[in-house]
């Protein structure tokens, strides 16, 4: 297994809606993951793909912006490892990548959220080093 790590050109960026949708659950269209997925290049992220070869196994988005209280960070955003490459120390080794890039990019530190009923995430999270700083509330305002 040559697992490789790097971040995707945003020309590629299109690359990550398969495995997108599938985080997702099919609860958003592709056609509306794939408008957002463009607009989401033209702003302030990147977004890290881990290969085996030439296949894209894995995404792991990140934001870069400053924040009031703590400077330049990084927020990690929708990441997905394929289930038949979990459980095989990709993760920490993708969490270390960023770990890497977000201090060449002069940030302070990274952050993130995970959804509340997501407990493998907590324990991976945790493991990590990652500290519960708060909740993160949303609000339908559409409706």
């Amino acid at each position: 297994m040559a697992i490789d790590f790097r971040i995707i050109p945003s020309d590629k960026i299109m690359d990550i809606l398969p495995l997108v949708y599938k985080l997702n659950e099919g609860r958003i269209t592709k056609e509306v993951l794939t408008e957002r997925i463009l607009e989401m290049a033209q702003q302030r992220y990147e977004c890290l793909g881990i290969y085996d070869g030439d296949a894209l196994i894995g995404v792991c988005g990140m934001w870069f912006q400053t924040r009031h209280y703590a400077g330049r960070s990084c927020e990690v955003d929708h990441v997905i490892i394929d289930d038949t490459y979990r459980g095989q120390g990709i993760g920490d080794k993708m969490m270390q990548f960023v770990y890497e890039h977000a201090k060449k990019k002069g940030c302070r530190w990274v952050e993130l959220n995970t959804y509340v009923h997501n407990f493998p995430s907590h324990k991976f999270y945790y493991n990590q080093g990652f500290v519960a700083k708060g909740y993160h509330f949303i609000k339908d305002i559409t409706k």
